[in-house]
């Protein structure tokens, strides 16, 4: 099939490794895969502020982007969400409500495009490493994709998976939050730390760039013994 891969505008600008590692496991597949030029943001930061009329703005040059696409594979659980789950909501009541609930099922997280549409959990990626999960609020809660990497990461040869307790705390980035509430944002991001070196592992897994991108800073900063890397980084082809 065609897929087209929706980059948020973080992976774009800082991890655009992530979203190289996503085509490589596309095109492996065997599907062509195109990413539309243009704006790359999803409008979720103004969404989740509260700033509706702004996030549409935003947000209905990407549904005329995407209103042709034949399935819309999204690099973040939280971009994710907002396109599958909250532009339904966003243009409620507007001339664009239509085409927002007609593309809404068509888009799709990756890890859960991979396990729950195509059927793929082994990709013969190998990744010697001791790992921990981080699942991200949105991926989780919204989308409910808490099955999907686990059985993706299972099939990787040589990977340990060790979960930690706080698996499915929110690691304190929130996007505008942690722009708002700094200390909050900080002591959270703290606790998911602590709880990911207790198990041991030498990288903190996710399928959110911005989640990783937190905690990394975190790490970076306080000098701590583990890394951070994004799903698809693991299983792409060398």
């Amino acid at each position: 099939m065609t897929v087209t891969l929706f980059i948020p505008c973080f992976v774009d600008l800082f991890y655009p490794q992530v979203g190289v590692s996503m085509v490589r496991i596309l095109e492996k597949l065997g599907h062509r895969v195109v990413c539309p030029e243009g704006p790359a943001c999803c409008g979720q930061p103004a969404f989740n502020t509260g700033y509706w009329g702004e996030s549409r703005a935003v947000a209905r040059p990407m549904l005329e982007r995407l209103k042709d696409a034949e399935v819309v594979v999204i690099a973040s659980g939280s971009c994710g969400a907002m396109l599958k789950v909250f532009y339904p909501e966003l243009f409620a009541g507007t001339p664009h409500e239509a085409l927002a609930k007609e593309l809404a099922p068509r888009c799709h997280e990756f890890s859960a495009f991979l396990v729950d549409q195509l059927g793929v959990t082994d990709l013969g990626a190998r990744f010697p490493h001791r790992v921990t999960f981080h699942d991200g609020c949105h991926g989780l809660r919204e989308l409910g994709n808490k099955r999907p990497p686990r059985a993706l990461l299972a099939q990787v040869r040589g990977l340990e998976l060790v979960e930690m307790g706080a698996a499915e705390t929110c690691c304190g980035f929130g996007g505008t939050f942690s722009a708002k509430f700094p200390a909050i944002s900080t002591a959270m991001g703290e606790v998911k730390c602590d709880a990911a070196l207790e198990t041991r592992a030498e990288y903190i897994v996710s399928c959110d760039s911005s989640c990783l991108m937190h905690l990394q800073g975190l790490i970076d900063r306080q000098h701590r013994p583990i890394k951070t890397i994004h799903l698809a980084e693991i299983l792409a082809p060398s």
